[in-house]
This record gives C-alpha cells, structure tokens and sequence, in this order.
C-alpha cells in the first residue's frame, strides 16, 4: 500500500478547494480504511462548497468532503472483527452514535453537524470521500460481496435509494398499499417510487411539475404506477392524485426539495382516505399550514422522517439480488477524481434518472 494520497481538500466553506497530497489515515479502533471507487454526488455539492448553505456545519478546519461511496476495505483498526481486507462495501454519510442513549448524535459525514454533541462527532471523523482512501467509523460500512460483480458506478447508487426507503419503513409502507408519491421528480423523489414498488405497494402514484421526468420515470417503473402533473390547485390537486390511486390512499411521501409553496405537500395530505399516513422527508422555505379540525376528523398521521436506520443498505442490497430493484436505471456518469469542478457541474443539473459519481483511486 502506498503511503500517500490525492484527496480534495476544502479549508472552509465558500473557501478553497484543492486537490492535494496526504498521508493515508492508519486505522483506529471501530474504523475501516477504505479504498474508494466511486463517489457519488449529491446535486446540491457544488453550492455547498461555494458556501451557498448556510445551514450546513463544516469542520471549523480544513477538511476533504464528499459523501456516500464504493470501495474495498484495505485494512482494519482495533474492535473490528466482521470486516476483512478485499471486501466490497458501501460507505453510508449517516452516521449515529452507538452510545444507548435516548437520543443519540447523529452527523453526515463530510457534509454536515447539527450541533450539539453532533459538533464533537463531527471534529473525529471531519473528513469524507473524496479521496483515494478514506477512513471510515465501521458502524456506516456496509458489506456488499453479494453484489461485487456490479459496477461501482452502479452500486454507488444504492445510496440514492436507502434515503426514501427510510422513510416508507417508517411510514409502514405495507404490501398491496397504494402510496403518492410528492416531489417524483427529483432525484430522491424518483428512487422512492422505485423502492416503494420493490417493497410491495400495490399502486404508486408518482406526483410533480416536470412532465418530461415523471415520463422518464413511467418508461422504468412498471404497469403498478400512475403519475400526475400538479398544477399548484391544492384541492384540484389532491382531486386528481385520489382518481389515479383508483382507491384509497394509504400513505403519502413527501420529497420535494426546498419547496417555496406548500402546495404539493398540501395536496398530499388533502388525497388520504381515513387513518392515512403522511410521511415528511424533503424540506420547504415557507410554513405549513396544516387544516387541525382536517387532520383531527380523518384520523391523519403526520411524520417527519430524517435518513435511514443502520440496515437500510443491506435491505436495498436485498431487493436487488431478489430481482425486485434494478439499481442500474439510475444511470451513472463517470468523472476521474481530479474533475470534481466539472463533475459538480454535472450533478447539479443531473435528470431524475440520472447520477454522477466521481472515481477514486486509479484501479
């Protein structure tokens, strides 16, 4: 193994990002040294980078971003007795402290603090993926040797996946359900249409502005899914989500992005029939304005949802090898680690159906 390493560097937000030379991390106790393949970019990395922001908590040090990957364990630290060098696996950014308390600290890795306890876990593990190597707490590395035929570019798009799988886990998604799907048009959005058919859902109706994703997503999706241009009429809205469910609505999701009208989610919640379910995962820049006597008298359920639990990308690895998720409709394109510039461009106008990852060490 080499000594050194390319790896990104950012000395703070808005600040300079550079590709520079490091030592390789040694191991530590509960920590994986990762050789990394694929990287694979959120839309929102280069605003990020460029400080655009402003809730996001770097480092408060120079420090290497970059989230969820692909690599292969190349060496283990203390307290790490499942994981072998040579082992494919995927590194989740979602990492929670394992202490048993009641609320334990939560950080996405390379990404974000949240405060608190969250600002300390955040100062041991400051750096990401965007590198040759990365090292990595055990407890966000999940073991992928069933699927080491697949191609990085691909895999990496497990990731994608395991963030609305979360949520329809906690939105107890059942088998035969008919689920809306808001915000279908966005990348996350389009993954959880595709995950909530490989968990069983009878029906999906697939909810959003942009007519040409939600047919991009009809083309991959199946005969169980039905979408639905919104007009931004709520009660129009929420007319026409119920008539394509043909039946009652169990549940809806909601993944629209930094929303500046609550519309959307509004009609969401207005298509549920009694004892429905409404699962909150994107964001919104306005106040909801929810109807009390509306969500007393339907039995409503409104639940706010952040991330995944720990098994969610072994669940996504799962449904593949059972034929039930095709990982590779997400199609990849590929950047060599010192085009982030271009690949950041890439990923911020990336399609719904569409993912850009960054390649790491030279294989």
């Amino acid at each position: 193994m080499p000594k050194t390493m390319r790896a990104w560097q950012l000395d703070r937000l808005g600040g300079k990002l550079e590709l520079v030379e490091r030592p390789i991390p040694e191991p530590r106790a509960g920590s994986a040294l990762i050789e990394i393949e694929a990287v694979i970019l959120p839309s929102y990395l280069q605003d990020y980078v460029e400080g655009k922001l402003p809730t996001y908590i770097a480092p408060d040090r120079p420090f290497t971003p970059g989230s969820n990957a692909v690599g292969r364990v190349a060496a283990v630290g203390r307290d790490v007795w499942h994981l072998k060098p040579g082992q494919r696996v995927v590194l989740s950014s979602h990492f929670t402290a394992g202490e048993n308390v009641a609320d334990p600290a939560q950080a996405l890795l390379g990404i974000t603090s949240f405060g608190g306890s969250s600002t300390a876990m955040q100062a041991d593990w400051p750096d990401g993926t965007l590198a040759e190597y990365a090292l990595w707490p055990v407890s966000a590395v999940t073991v992928a040797e069933e699927l080491d035929f697949v191609q990085a570019d691909i895999l990496a798009s497990a990731a994608r996946f395991a963030v609305p799988y979360g949520g329809l886990r906690r939105g107890r998604l059942a088998a035969g359900e008919t689920v809306v799907i808001s915000g279908a048009t966005g990348a996350y959005g389009s993954a959880a249409v595709l995950v909530a058919l490989a968990m069983g859902a009878g029906r999906v109706v697939a909810a959003g502005r942009n007519a040409s994703a939600l047919a991009a997503l009809a083309d991959v999706a199946g005969p169980r899914l039905r979408t639905v241009v919104l007009s931004g009429d709520v009660k129009a809205d929420a007319s026409a989500l119920r008539d394509a469910a043909g039946g009652p609505v169990a549940l809806a999701f909601d993944m629209v992005g930094q929303a500046g009208s609550a519309s959307a989610t509004l009609a969401a919640l207005g298509c549920l029939s009694r004892n429905g379910r409404l699962v909150l995962m994107g964001s919104m820049t306005v106040p909801l304005p929810i109807n009390y006597l509306e969500v007393m008298g339907m039995g409503l359920e409104i639940i706010g949802n952040f991330m995944y639990p720990r098994t969610a990308l072994a669940d996504i690895f799962a449904l593949a090898r059972a034929g039930l998720l095709d990982l590779s409709v997400i199609r990849p394109r590929s950047f060599p680690l010192e085009a982030l510039a271009e690949a950041m461009a890439a990923a911020r106008i990336a399609g719904n159906m569409r993912c850009v990852v960054v390649r790491g060490r030279p294989g």
